[in-house]
């Protein structure tokens, strides 16, 4: 091949891929295989031909629309078959989902919705009154969806996307207190798709339980997978114990995601109701904020080993969920092994990298990657400095190329499968003329994991616990608000030469 051969526009056309497409050609493969079951439509079942039919009508409802390559399309909904049908259909046509937490607080939301600026937005009615004030046209999932799903065509819609186009944005805690959009390819989760086959042994045409909120990439990721591979998806909206059990008793499901908070109470409905499950390749999430009892009681009651994860909607599973915890084991290491199909580098302050044995933030190169922050220069410049995705998180490798997670770069609470970042929570506590200072730290807790702890100074003396939450309530999702407050004096506040509180010092004061 000629030193200067540039491939044509079709040579690349042809080698990219479409999440969309890619759905088509199975629903051309397995029309009558069943391929989604809405549970919060009284497990109402769709068939390949029967789904694709719908995602090309809706399709061609968003095109009708105007909606077009690169534009966006906001999604607000809990979890229901309807959901997938716009993330798929926007695939189609090259859109990108942007993919909305109904748990965020208004201000929150439409700082989301301001910053991606979708021209049609996707709801169910008991979302309305949070979108208003917002701009785009709204379709309300229900009889008004429905009626403009039956009055469009339904041929595949002749758009060409594929690769390096968008499909989704799904949304981030921002060390600045606000959400930042990770933009995703249909090239990344091509790829991901491939590695949960390739490296976690998924086989084809499985069935996956979408519980966990399908506006993270928990549950989003392993429901387009599935349905890339010929399998199928049973939505779930969010934690039901019941549902839960007659999926795993109903069907042979390679992964069943659980995360901190529901394991304690979903050992004992597993116990007590004596479930017997079908059978299940493997389970769970985050399992360093899992009490260790809890993973051997859990994967025992299961029979299925408990993933070790370290991976992010930036990254997918990569770079270090390839591990797993064993069956009926409390392990006092949670050792993870890198994943194939990524690059890491451990690396210092100035980008060097550092011995084994020594700390240094994880950065990573591979085809699971997103495409960047949407519309965030900043964050961009400073996460792929260097041509790396710098994650922001600190590990330490072993002798053995084994990775132990150390800390976080930037300062994040885990908190029931949620990012949390003390400065979304700073920023309302230091606007109150009676905090004199104050700092967020996170706190061991045996259901969430971790959780927000407020240490504050008062500069006025009357302030109380109840008053400095009530300053956040409203402004912040639920799950964010502080779960304890103390108050110091100003100068017991630890502090670097720089003037920085030192969080660490602070944790340390709530150890028993």
């Amino acid at each position: 091949m000629a030193a200067d051969f540039q491939p044509t526009e079709n040579i690349r056309r042809a080698g990219g891929g479409n999440v969309g497409r890619i759905f088509a050609t199975q629903a051309r493969r397995f029309p009558n295989d069943i391929a989604l079951v809405d549970g919060a439509n009284g497990d109402e079942s769709l068939t390949y031909a029967q789904l694709n039919k719908r995602v090309n009508q809706l399709a061609h409802v968003m095109l009708e629309r105007g909606v077009g390559v690169g534009d966006r399309v906001g999604l607000l909904s809990r979890n229901c078959g309807p959901f997938i049908e716009v993330d798929l259909a926007a695939a189609k046509i090259g859109a990108i989902t942007t993919s909305l937490n109904w748990r965020l607080a208004p201000t929150e939301l439409h700082h989301c919705i301001a910053l991606t600026t979708p021209s049609l937005m996707f709801t169910q009615d008991v979302y309305l009154p949070a979108l208003e004030g917002t701009k785009p046209t709204r379709l309300v999932f229900g009889p008004e969806y429905e009626a403009a799903l039956a009055a469009a065509p339904d041929g595949e819609p002749a758009v060409d996307a594929g690769g390096e186009d968008g499909m989704l944005i799904i949304f981030t805690s921002g060390t600045t207190g606000l959400p930042k959009g990770a933009l995703i390819s249909h090239r990344a989760m091509i790829a991901r798709t491939g590695i949960y086959g390739a490296e976690m042994n998924a086989p084809a045409k499985d069935t996956f339980a979408a519980w966990t909120p399908l506006f993270h990439m928990g549950a989003n990721d392993f429901a387009l997978a599935t349905l890339m591979r010929g399998g199928k998806v049973i939505t779930i909206d969010g934690y039901q114990p019941q549902a839960m059990v007659a999926a795993i008793e109903g069907e042979a499901m390679h992964y069943l995601p659980l995360i901190p908070g529901m394991i304690m109470e979903f050992i004992d409905v597993l116990r007590d109701g004596n479930v017997q499950p079908k059978g299940i390749g493997m389970i769970g999430a985050m399992a360093d904020l899992v009490p260790r009892q809890q993973l051997a009681e859990i994967t025992t009651l299961l029979d299925a080993p408990y993933l070790n994860t370290f991976g992010s909607t930036e990254t997918g599973t990569p770079p270090a969920t390839a591990s797993f915890v064993a069956i009926g084991s409390a392990p006092t290491s949670l050792s993870k092994t890198q994943n194939d199909f990524c690059e890491i580098r451990l690396v210092d302050a100035d980008d060097n990298e550092v011995a084994d044995g020594e700390p240094g933030e994880l950065a990573i190169r591979g085809p699971s990657l997103f495409s960047g922050y949407w519309n965030n220069d900043e964050a961009n410049a400073e996460a792929f400095r260097g041509g790396w995705f710098h994650m922001g998180d600190v590990f330490r490798r072993n002798t053995d190329g084994s990775l132990d997670f150390v800390d976080r770069v930037k300062y994040m609470i885990k908190s029931g499968g949620e990012n949390i970042y003390p400065a979304e929570i700073e920023q309302y506590i230091l606007a109150d003329p009676r905090v004199a200072d104050a700092a967020v730290v996170r706190k061991s807790d045996a259901k969430w994991g971790e959780v927000p702890v407020v240490f504050a100074a008062r500069r006025e003396a009357g302030l109380t616990a109840e008053d400095l939450i009530a300053t956040c309530a409203g402004k912040l999702a639920r799950y964010k608000l502080p779960k304890e407050v103390h108050f110091i004096d100003f100068d017991d506040f630890p502090r670097s030469t720089t003037g920085k509180i030192q969080r660490h010092e602070l944790e340390a004061r709530l150890e028993p």
